[in-house]
């Protein structure tokens, strides 16, 4: 399998396993990272996923034997685009787990999730101008929100990458941890997630992920449309009763 699935309690961690190819994208990476957000999505006891790459690289991007062979379109689906992810409409969060350089497609990955856990060991980067390509996945319009416009478009016109520290810096990385780190410190900020209630956490991602392009008048409905969700919800009566009753909360997630 190109792509693993392995849910820990309430997490799934999503891991590309092409390493002898640097986890790059191909049809097969494509159609089951899709796969595994359709597994994520669908599953009322795994409310975060965490999306990594097995090996030293999270992901060097396209596989350019399928591109230069005339075969980009595999490395798309339907739903999904680029990798099965960088288009795709979902509910639940998603954390990457970066452990290495994420670069091209890869940082165009990372960017589709909504948390970045790295290492020092990382970098991201659209080099895609280097092969008379352009970053066609989101990355020149994703790193621009994500980053300092002025970085952002360096990072577009020289296609040179930066390293974590300075990604970090910038706040495109949530938690920068140690070399071989990443993984389980992204699964520890899952675990921090889970202990919320599921649906008031989705209504609360929806709403700031529309934040990114939606006008005031919008949001201001979207919240309002949430909140009228939650109430309606039995973990919304749960969450007074446990303050009242001094204990953690028992999510349902209905």
């Amino acid at each position: 399998m190109v792509v693993d699935y392995e849910v820990r309690g309430r997490v799934a961690v999503i891991s590309l396993n092409r390493p002898e190819a640097r986890n790059a994208v191909n049809g097969d990476v494509a159609s089951g990272v899709e796969a595994a957000i359709d597994r994520l999505e669908a599953d009322d006891e795994v409310w975060v996923g965490v999306l990594t790459g097995r090996g030293s690289v999270f992901s060097a991007g396209a596989d350019l034997k399928a591109v230069a062979s005339g075969r980009i379109g595999e490395l798309q689906t339907a739903r999904g685009g680029f990798g099965g992810l960088v288009r795709r409409d979902r509910s639940k969060v998603l954390i990457a787990a970066v452990d290495g350089p994420a670069l091209a497609g890869g940082t165009e990955l990372v960017l589709a999730c909504d948390l970045v856990v790295a290492s020092s060991a990382a970098s991201f980067g659209i080099p895609e101008v280097k092969r008379s390509l352009v970053a066609g996945a989101g990355g020149l319009f994703r790193l621009p929100r994500a980053l300092p416009p002025a970085i952002a478009m360096q990072l577009a016109v020289t296609g040179e990458p930066i390293g974590a520290e300075m990604a970090a810096r910038f706040g495109l990385i949530n938690e920068l941890v140690e070399p071989g780190a990443a993984l389980e410190a992204a699964v520890a900020l899952a675990g921090r997630i889970t202990e919320n209630a599921p649906i008031a956490v989705r209504l609360s991602r929806r709403v700031v992920v529309a934040a990114l392009s939606a006008n005031d008048d919008e949001l201001w409905r979207l919240s309002a449309r949430a909140l009228a969700e939650v109430v309606k919800t039995e973990d919304f009566a749960e969450g007074p009763r446990a303050f009242i009753e001094k204990r953690p909360p028992k999510w349902t997630g209905r």
